[in-house]
């Protein structure tokens, strides 16, 4: 049964991931992007002004530790900054021209759906995320004169910013878990599909945990691959973001068995 916007009801049928899946993922997505690179282009342009803004702004005030979790923090929210590009494709798929303004108007829509309680989640993560890595810093390193780490970086060097670093490492990696968990399958469901938030992200997490080899490897894949991309000052975003926004898609796309 379908709806009034075209969406089928329901969870589809999934099929088991494979490495080969990710790998003709990868590829159409570098075909999505080159042929309709207009609105990825944007995304990622607006990412990459909003990493430069960040980081004058962190400089200028003498605080650049939170650049650091700005940049770890990224991941957490980079399926919604791609969101976009799923609609792209998807519209590709369907064998229509896709538009900066069509695409726009897709994600207006999904304003009375279930989609932006997800990017919500992602919001509430990150300032999450901001708010307990000052908190472990401040537990490892709150007696440490540093407010620089471009001119206190021995500080990160000593035995209590090692652990910091690790700590903090360890929990980003949890949150970045746990979204991941219920975004690689839950975002373009719930672009595609007429189902709720909760059955989606449910249904997420049960692809991850069926099966944690070939998901976690690609979610390690997305997390290196994105921190690639921002140490020459944030300019890899421009490719990288879109690429793998639109291989995410694809991904999806594949493991549906209809």
């Amino acid at each position: 049964m379908e709806t009034t916007a075209g969406r089928a009801h329901g969870v589809p049928e999934l099929n088991q991931p494979t490495p080969a899946l990710l790998r003709r993922a990868l590829a159409a997505g570098w075909q999505d992007f080159r042929a309709a690179p207009a609105f990825g282009l944007l995304v990622s342009t607006l990412c990459l002004l909003a990493g430069w803004g960040m980081t004058a702004l962190t400089v200028w005030a003498g605080h650049t530790f939170w650049l650091v979790l700005g940049v770890f923090g990224f991941p957490l929210i980079a399926p919604f900054a791609a969101l976009g590009t799923y609609e792209v494709s998807r519209l590709r798929g369907l064998g229509e021209a896709p538009s900066i303004g069509r695409v726009f108007r897709a994600l207006w829509t999904e304003g009375g759906r279930h989609l932006p309680m997800l990017c919500a989640l992602m919001m509430v993560m990150l300032l999450f995320w901001f708010f307990l890595g000052h908190m472990i810093f401040a537990l490892f390193l709150g007696l440490k004169p540093m407010t620089n780490i471009m001119s206190s970086g021995e500080v990160f060097l000593s035995p209590n910013g090692l652990m910091m670093l690790a700590f903090g490492t360890a929990v980003g990696a949890g949150f970045a878990l746990f979204l991941f968990s219920i975004c690689v399958i839950g975002l373009p469901l719930l672009l595609d599909r007429e189902v709720d938030c909760i059955t989606a992200t449910a249904r997420s997490v049960r692809v991850v945990m069926a099966h944690p080899a070939i998901m976690l490897g690609w979610a390690a894949f997305i997390a290196v691959l994105l921190v690639l991309a921002m140490l020459p000052a944030f300019l890899g975003l421009l490719v990288v973001l879109p690429w793998l926004g639109h291989a995410s898609w694809h991904i999806y796309a594949g493991l549906k068995a209809e």
